[in-house]
Formats: C-alpha cells, structure tokens, sequence
C-alpha cells in the first residue's frame, strides 16, 4: 500500500494525538515486516522526530509496534527499524448475502486468519438472520481467544444508509426496509458494528491493492451492483445509495426485475446466465461497465462476485469488448483495462473487515 503524501501529514497538536498515532501505524502497516525507521516516519508525516518518538513508544508499550532490527546508517549509529505487530488485534468481516453467509477473521494488515461460510435464507425472520451471523462471529473471535477483537465490519446487499446501519428495501427483501441492522448486531454481539454496502466494502478493500486511480468494481452474484472508487475514496453519494449499479434499465420493455422496474442490468444479466447464455450476460454486463466508463471517466473495471468466478475469462472478455467498441466509436474508454478481483466473494468479506480497520489507520474518509 503506498505511503501518505503531505496532503495526509500530521500535525503536532495534542489534541490530534489520535490522528497522529494512526498516520504512524499506518506507515507501518504499509512498510510490512521490513518495517521503518522513526526518522522515515517524520519525513513522511510532517511531524518532529520528538512526536514521532512518543507516539511509537506508546504503540511499542500497547503491543502495537515492534522493532525490526536496525538499519544502516550514512553517519552516526545505525537507525531502529520498526514494524506493525498485526496479531495484536483482530477485526471481523461478515458478508451476508441472499443465500449464505462468509465470515472471516482478520488481523490489522488484512490477512485472514480464520474464515467460516454457511448457507443463509435472508428473507427468512430477522431474528434467525441475526441468530446465523451472531454465531459465526462467536466461532471466528474463538479462534483467536487471548486477542482483542476491535469491532465487527458487516456488508449486505443495498441500499442501505451506512451512516445509521439501517437498511432499505433491499431488491427482493422489502421486509427488512427500515430494520436497524447495525444496532440489533451490536446488541447480539456486544462489538462496535459498522454496516455497508457488499460492493462499497469489495471496493474499499480492493482501493488498497489496486494502483492510484479511478475504478468501479462491479460485483455479480445473487445480484448485481458497483462500488466506485473515485478520487483515492469509497464514493456513496449525499444520501449514501451511489453504486446502484444493477438497476440501471437497459431494455424499457425488458423482463421484470426484482426492484419494480423492467429492462434492469441485473434482470437481464441473470436470466442470460440462467438460461446457460454467458456470452449474452457479459454483453450485457459489458453495457453498463460501457457507461460507467462514459459517465465517470474512470482509468478501470474490476469485476467479482461467484458469478464471475464461474468464467473469469469470459466475462473480461465480453465487458472489455464493448467498452472496446464504444471506445472505437469515439465514447471515450480506449485506455480501460478489465481484471478481476478473485476470491469469488470473498473481496465482499475481507472488505467488511477493513470497515473496521480504516479508521484504525487514519483512513477515516472511506467510512463517510
């Protein structure tokens, strides 16, 4: 992951002591087990080497930080090198999805350590959702019992407003409109619970991998939707319901779809998958990632999902051919490149888990 820039220095006030301490462990967090000296750590974030001296004794006195050996110098003694510990605290990520459920236990780089799937009826009573997901969060923090667990990060299908964790009327589960999903799991689970979006936590997860720049991840699996990364930031609109990308109508007389429309990009992408039409279904997937293209002017499209998973190569195919062909008609996209996340689903998961970890590094920005 790369470094801060001086747009994201520090400042030395006491008052963003908290700030500060992140910026640092998210400097180490990025060095990985090579580490980085304190003199590094100055340079990067604009803040005095004595500040930088505090803040790394206070994480080195919580556990947090560890020397990595010691590093050459030009002049003078050689410099302490300093590394994240990322097994002194762990986040849980819980993917519920309309047909199961992926859990997964991970420690503060990312990296999972425990992971737990099952299958989930999510328009069955709330009660015996929120009874499935209570326990598997139990069986993931048992696996690391001695460590803290910071919070449980959970991503479900949208739109949802994240900032309260309430959800809306999800397609095909108007049921669950209104129902505070983050409050009933913290009462369950006795963690801080942040909710989102499963495609704006693929797409945040993914923005730390991925090379600076734009891009959409569009996730196809029970359904369909975008997570946008525009600007370096998960991007969930004034109202925080950016990325209903599957619901965009393609066709007006086309077939019904789960929302109340017709003519969607997920009705029509799943009933060409169902009917064994792959080619179509990425045709059809490759449109709407043509005119995000168009509309955002993003460098690239990352696609996931187990739908995708089931024939990476032809749908990066079929969306790289149209938006190719668009492109040769003068709509803009001739230097868009097409991958795919992989792991199937798992992105979605990893992903809820960051919701809890980037505040942790000062990225607090992907949260709002």
């Amino acid at each position: 992951m790369p470094g801060r820039t001086k747009a994201q220095a520090g400042v030395n006030l006491p008052a963003l002591r908290h700030h500060n301490a992140a910026l640092v462990l998210d400097l180490l967090r990025a060095a990985g087990a090579e580490g980085i000296s304190r003199l590094e750590l100055a340079e990067r974030t604009g803040l005095t080497p004595q500040a930088v001296s505090k803040i790394t004794a206070r994480l080195r006195a919580e556990g947090l930080a560890a020397g990595a050996g010691l590093r050459p110098s030009t002049g003078g003694k050689p410099r302490t090198v300093l590394r994240l510990v990322p097994d002194a605290q762990f986040a849980v990520g819980l993917h519920l999805d309309r047909d199961g459920l992926t859990a997964v236990l991970v420690d503060l780089a990312g990296r999972p350590v425990a992971v737990t799937t099952a299958p989930l009826d999510f328009g069955a009573p709330a009660e015996q959702v929120l009874a499935a997901a209570a326990d598997a969060v139990r069986d993931l923090s048992a696996a690391e019992p001695h460590r803290p667990v910071l919070g449980l990060g959970v991503a479900v299908p949208g739109p949802l407003d994240h900032r309260d964790g309430v959800l809306h009327r999800v397609t095909g589960f108007p049921r669950w409109d209104g129902f505070p999903l983050r409050d009933a799991l913290a009462t369950r689970t006795g963690l801080p619970v942040t909710v989102d979006k499963d495609t704006n936590a693929a797409a945040l997860t993914l923005s730390l991998s991925e090379p600076p720049g734009d891009f959409a991840y569009l996730h196809l699996g029970t359904g369909l939707g975008a997570g946008l990364v525009l600007g370096g930031e998960v991007h969930r609109g004034a109202r925080t319901g950016a990325g209903e990308f599957g619901h965009q109508t393609l066709q007006l007389d086309g077939p019904p779809c789960g929302c109340g429309g017709r003519g969607c990009i997920e009705a029509l992408c799943l009933a060409a998958e169902a009917r064994g039409d792959r080619a179509e279904a990425a045709r059809v997937l490759g449109a709407g990632a043509a005119n995000l293209v168009g509309l955002l002017d993003i460098d690239r499209v990352v696609l996931g999902g187990r739908t995708v998973a089931a024939d990476e190569d032809a749908y990066v195919r079929g969306v790289r051919a149209v938006i190719e062909e668009r492109a040769a008609r003068g709509g803009g996209g001739d230097t868009v490149t097409v991958t795919v996340a992989g792991g199937g689903d798992r992105p979605v998961a990893e992903g809820a888990a960051q919701l809890v970890l980037a505040p942790v590094f000062g990225r607090v920005g992907e949260r709002g």
